[in-house]
């Protein structure tokens, strides 16, 4: 019975040694998984960055443009006073009696 006894115990450790080395990833294994993730990354990022410069670059233009339509609404509003002044004078010189 001794030996049936040490023969399951031999057993019972090598399935229980088996089975958590089984589990364990190898360093190679490892560094295969990470470097396929680092290089999605790097191409993610890469991508990033062009958005990111075509961003800077809209945002410039919008600012660009913004301060276009400013210079623009105030040479309006300076042809606009012309044009009543203009309007004025044509009234007052409608008004006045010729002769």
């Amino acid at each position: 019975m001794k030996i049936n006894l040490a023969g399951r115990s031999a057993l019972a450790m090598l399935l229980v040694g088996s089975t958590a080395l089984g589990g364990c990833a190898t360093k190679g294994y490892v560094n295969e998984q990470i470097a396929t993730v680092n290089s999605r990354i790097d191409g993610m990022d890469g991508r990033l960055r062009t958005v990111e410069g075509t961003s800077g670059q809209a945002l410039s233009q919008a600012q660009a443009a913004a301060g276009q339509a400013q210079q623009n609404g105030q040479r309006i509003d300076q042809i606009n006073s012309r044009v009543d002044g203009i309007e004025q004078q044509m009234q007052q010189r409608q008004r006045k009696p010729r002769g």
